[in-house]
């Protein structure tokens, strides 16, 4: 089954699905393994793993590569995240092409100014309702998979406040949108409301520390989100474990604390499969 197709039979069920977020190859095995049945592909995390902040600074190919890794390393369907779509409605359809190429099975596309800003960051700002309708059409236009996802995301709230952002959703979804997502709801009552007045397939970005306040997953599809992304929690954790391991290097003790939460060697070339790839190069060797 096409990835594309799988994704959408997952959000068709009552319970949606838990999409936690990756940056690279291995945290999506690691998803994979986990047991979850979708990843998704961080804009932001995969910035941050470059060494940048969340500010809009990688180009379509930096992205698009990564993305190529992402599918290359996983069976499950990969949500990603395109941003603005990296300029005008022209450069969201290219981008949208790009995207189909890689393999994930659908992307999310955002309303605010290019160069765009992380979500949960101040002094957002968004671009005229018509201009991101007119993206999200062009961008319909440009995929050759019909089961592609097509996901709307509005940073309206911080700007524009509740009633506009509702307006501005209703518009995104007759435009072609599969998936509403409003970003960073401030409270539990600004959630169910969403969930109220708009009575489309949603998705909601829920990570420990956002502005958006924690929700269990099954009461989020009860409210009627399909899909429910945790963005960067896996990176968050990578950094500090990291930087726990480097107070161990560091130490020169080799009973330091830090080593105990760490893999083992053999553990490591497990998790990525050495064994079966050194027996299909056994099998291929001249």
């Amino acid at each position: 089954m096409k990835s594309t197709t799988m994704l959408r039979k997952l959000i068709e069920r009552p319970q949606g699905v838990v999409a936690p977020g990756a940056y690279d190859g291995l945290g999506a095995k690691l998803i994979e393994q986990a047991g979850f049945e979708a990843a998704y592909a961080s804009g932001g995390a995969i910035a941050r793993s470059t060494g940048i902040p969340d500010l809009g600074l990688l180009s379509l190919a930096e992205i698009t590569q990564r993305l190529e890794t992402m599918v290359d390393a996983i069976e499950i369907p990969l949500i990603a995240d395109a941003d603005t779509g990296y300029g005008n409605a022209l450069n969201a359809q290219r981008t949208a092409r790009a995207f189909e190429r890689t393999g994930v099975a659908g992307l999310h596309l955002e309303d605010q100014q290019f160069p765009k800003r992380c979500g949960h960051y101040e002094d957002k700002s968004i671009v005229p309702t018509l201009e991101m309708v007119q993206k999200l059409r062009a961008v319909r236009d440009a995929l050759s998979d019909d089961d592609f996802l097509v996901i709307a995301r509005t940073d309206g709230l911080a700007v524009e406040g509740y009633e506009r952002t509702i307006e501005r959703s209703h518009k995104y979804m007759e435009a072609g949108a599969d998936v509403i997502f409003v970003e960073a709801p401030t409270s539990i009552e600004q959630i169910e409301a969403i969930a109220r007045d708009l009575p489309y397939t949603k998705l909601i970005n829920m990570f420990k520390g956002g502005k958006t306040p924690f929700m269990a997953a099954d009461r989020l599809a009860e409210l009627g989100y399909r899909i429910i992304i945790v963005p960067s929690d896996l990176q968050r954790a990578a950094i500090k474990a990291m930087q726990n391991a480097l107070a161990a290097i560091r130490s020169g003790d080799e009973n330091h604390v830090a080593y105990e939460s760490m893999v083992s060697f053999k553990e490591r070339e497990v998790l990525v499969g050495t064994v079966e790839f050194l027996e299909r190069e056994a099998r291929y060797a001249s």
